[in-house]
């Protein structure tokens, strides 16, 4: 009977497109290669925190993929195969550094006309991010949108948008578009009238427009769920049910507060409602506030931040973005950023998860890499990983390391490996096709490129992308902070440099790239993991910590404390794996690449300074 109960499932589901076979397990396949025992991929969050299955804390890092998924070229997909798919996530592990991407949806291409899911799109969809969960990297999707819909444009239009289906817009009869004086796309959500009806109507149900998305959100996580493995389903994090959520209208008297405690968030709920029937009930909803909530100009920013919602964690996690309006606008912010820059906008993240008792993600973040504001590209986006890395800023880390904090989980905007080689008709006129950029509202802000040769590399410094990052922390970070040496143009930018009172390690690292952990061990026999970037070969790699000191670490081993492996997913990326079987003890780990052939006497002397630092500024504050 069970067997033919499961198959009459499948076959209801294939007639009806019913998400009752949540509970038919999925298609079994191997976990990526290079896996070592201790490798699973499944996350959730615990005491504030993303953890896994060791009781590790993960953090999330990596980038969006892709914006792309807004234009048409490809028919609301990524990419425009999987082979694509597959070099795009090999590159993003290899050169970017990534552990994680938030893989854009689209509504418009999974449901085109009401009620009917295009399955053909949700398999195109499904077989380009398993290339990234086979790549060893982690999945969240979006179902994304920007200013409501392409549709609400016409074909000479300044601007355009992506996100709801033509049926959702035709039904609602909305006004010709105009955002009067724009000098940013953004403007559209509170200047232009048939964006922002638009918006209202399906955040209060018109036409039964949100009961539709809700559907089809339902029909595409279970297709997921069928069409992954059961090890690529665990690597799939989470949901963004919706990207930049804004009212577009409020009603008469009603405040941002008031629009995220009885709108947004009763639409979150019914959203993980829909999660838990489509056999997501183990995975957060990554549920984001009114987008204007940290906005960091004055005039711009509302009151938001879910301030309502009560307990999040662990059903839903804290997600938000920030991009520095103040930089981009080239009239609010004069010069660079500095050392520091957005320490307390994060430190507000980081706040505002904490206290509602999940963990964090900034699953947007970047700046435009071409015009007239990208010569602040370098320093904003080194501003913008110190503050993911440390709510303390360079200047005072070595003072204060347990002032840190978590590391923050977040997914720089973007890694679309087609910027400067689109096709796209905007808004389908065959007289305005966009090749520059990321072909979408004058947006420029992909993190690669395809060579002539077809190959995938960097448009940003790879010491800023790829970095040393804690993927996984057996125990509890205690602090953590990572100088990358980025370059603004000729200059090397060093914000945290080792303090003259720790001679021995500063003549260690000399003008080197270097990270350093340092956490209390939960007891568990799952190594702590340290992303190391391309920049710190085996060879050229220097470990000084309690656990062991060492100059060129060896081959992971269980029975060392400190050793080096392969990230899973074969794409060559490694990892730094440090042992500690103890619990509650504090360890610390100076990871660099400064060092050629440091002598015993070095190594010792500087691991001596180490200890004794570690044991003044945070057993004491922390003990």
């Amino acid at each position: 009977m069970p067997t033919m109960r499961a198959r009459l499932l499948v076959v209801l589901a294939v007639l009806f497109g019913s998400t009752a076979v949540a509970g038919v397990p999925p298609a079994t396949a191997a976990p990526p290669s290079g896996s070592l025992w201790f490798d699973d991929p499944a996350v959730t969050v615990r005491d504030g925190r993303f953890t896994d299955v060791h009781g590790r804390e993960i953090v999330l890092r990596g980038y969006n993929v892709s914006g792309e998924t807004k234009l048409a070229e490809n028919k609301g997909l990524p990419f425009a195969s999987t082979a694509d798919a597959r070099k795009s996530a090999t590159a993003l592990r290899a050169l970017g550094g990534g552990n994680t991407v938030r893989f854009l949806l689209s509504w418009a291409y999974a449901e085109p006309e009401r009620g009917r899911v295009d399955t053909g799109y949700l398999t195109a969809a499904t077989e380009q991010m398993k290339a990234f969960l086979d790549a060893g990297l982690r999945v969240y999707p979006d179902f994304h949108q920007d200013l409501y819909s392409r549709h609400l444009f016409d074909a000479d239009s300044w601007y355009t948008g992506d996100g709801a289906p033509k049926w959702a817009v035709d039904a609602g009869n909305y006004p010709d578009e105009s955002c009067g004086i724009c000098l940013f796309w953004g403007q559209n959500i509170t200047q232009n009238e048939a964006v922002k009806r638009a918006t209202y109507d399906f955040w209060h149900n018109a036409h039964g427009v949100q009961d539709a998305f809700l559907a089809t959100a339902e029909k595409t996580m279970a297709h997921l769920r069928r069409h992954l493995s059961a090890d690529q389903f665990k690597g799939v994090a989470g949901f963004d049910p919706y990207n930049e959520p804004h009212a577009g209208v409020y009603d008469s008297g009603q405040t941002s507060r008031a629009w995220e405690k009885d709108v947004l968030w009763p639409f979150y709920e019914k959203f993980r409602a829909r999660m838990d029937t489509a056999g997501w009930r183990d995975k957060p909803a990554f549920v984001e506030p009114n987008l204007f909530w940290n906005a960091n100009l004055g005039f711009q920013k509302q009151e938001g931040g879910l301030l309502d919602a009560g307990t999040l964690g662990p059903r839903y996690v804290f997600n938000t973005h920030f991009y520095d309006q103040k930089a981009i606008s080239g009239v609010f912010m004069w010069g660079k950023a500095a050392d520091g820059q957005y320490a307390g906008d994060f430190r507000t993240v980081r706040d505002r998860a904490a206290a509602a008792r999940t963990a964090a993600v900034v699953s947007e973040f970047g700046h435009p890499l071409a015009g007239s504001v990208s010569d602040k590209a370098p320093t904003v986006l080194k501003a913008m990983y110190q503050a993911l890395d440390s709510r303390v800023k360079g200047a005072d880390w070595w003072s204060d390391p347990a002032a840190s904090g978590p590391v923050l989980s977040g997914s720089q905007w973007q890694w679309d490996i087609y910027n400067g080689r689109h096709r796209e008709p905007m808004n389908g006129n065959p007289g305005k096709v966009l090749t520059e950029g990321d072909a979408w509202n004058d947006e420029d802000l992909s993190a690669v490129r395809l060579d002539d040769a077809g190959r995938p590399v960097l448009r940003q410094d790879a010491r800023l992308l790829d970095r040393l990052y804690p993927s996984a922390t057996a125990g509890t970070t205690v602090g953590f902070t990572y100088e990358d040496r980025s370059r603004d143009g000729a200059t090397a930018l060093t914000w945290n440099p080792v303090p003259a009172s720790l001679p021995q390690v500063r003549r260690l690292v000399g003008s080197g790239q270097y990270g350093l952990l340092l956490w209390r061990s939960n007891g568990g026999p799952a190594p702590t993991e340290l992303h190391l970037p391309a920049s710190f070969p085996a060879a050229s790699t220097t470990v000084v910590s309690d656990l062991g000191t060492v100059h060129a670490p060896p081959a992971y081993s269980a029975a060392d404390p400190v050793g080096v492996a392969e990230e899973p997913g074969g794409t060559g990326s490694r990892r730094l794996l440090l042992t500690a079987p103890d619990s509650g003890v504090l360890h610390y780990a100076l990871v660099t690449n400064g060092a050629t052939a440091p002598s015993a006497d070095l190594l010792e002397a500087a691991r001596s300074e180490l200890s004794a630092w570690a044991a003044r500024k945070v057993s004491r504050r922390t003990g």
